[in-house]
């Protein structure tokens, strides 16, 4: 079963992988890079403040760790455990893929891109279902970056479809903690509060 599921991955990267354009080439890795995104970040950052006032430090210590953990969970062990090489560096599609510009480390499985990247907009979803319509977008973004790798070949899908489940799951235990935090903070500062009264 494994070893079907593996095959099909396979045959999924390459087909994806072969749908390239040049002129799409650098606009792929420039969107699978991070300077690119400096300017969306801070926008990210200006409407997190707008929406959250004095409450966004909770939202920045959480995103924090959900990004903490979701990287560390791909690269720190997922990676070294499974040790499945990128399709870059599998000799079997050497003149069959697609590569461009640079190959990463040894390892793919799970992509650290999709977990962080999806971490964030689950984060964000998450703290502002409520609040804010719109930061649903996100997920898009999420799977344009994702993609990204597939297209670059630097990712099989199975890479990317796992390193977004990783980074989901870890948005979620971020964001318990820290309304565990958060209410056992509130709770010690009211408490003080009444003794000095």
């Amino acid at each position: 079963m494994i070893e079907t599921l593996k095959h099909w991955d396979e045959e999924l990267f390459l087909f994806l992988n072969a749908q390239h354009l040049d002129w799409l080439d650098p606009i792929m890795f420039g969107i699978s890079g991070k300077l690119i995104w400096l300017p969306f970040y801070a926008l990210l950052v200006y409407l997190i403040i707008r929406n959250a006032g004095k409450g966004s430090i909770w939202i920045f210590i959480g995103i924090a760790l959900a990004i903490l953990f979701s990287d560390q969970i791909a690269s720190g062990f997922m990676k070294p455990f499974f040790e499945r090489p990128r399709p870059c560096h599998d000799p079997r599609w050497e003149g069959i893929m697609f590569n461009y510009k640079h190959c990463g480390g040894m390892y793919g499985f799970a992509s650290s891109h999709a977990s962080n990247t999806f971490s964030l907009a689950t984060y964000l979803l998450v703290t502002f279902h409520r609040k804010v319509k719109g930061f649903g977008w996100m997920f898009l973004w999420a799977a344009l970056v994702s993609y990204s790798r597939i297209y670059l070949g630097v990712h099989y899908p199975a890479d990317v479809l796992v390193g977004a489940v990783v980074g989901m799951i870890s948005a979620f235990v971020a964001w318990w903690l820290v309304v565990k935090i958060k209410m056992t903070t509130i709770r010690k500062v009211e408490e003080m509060d009444e003794q000095e009264e």
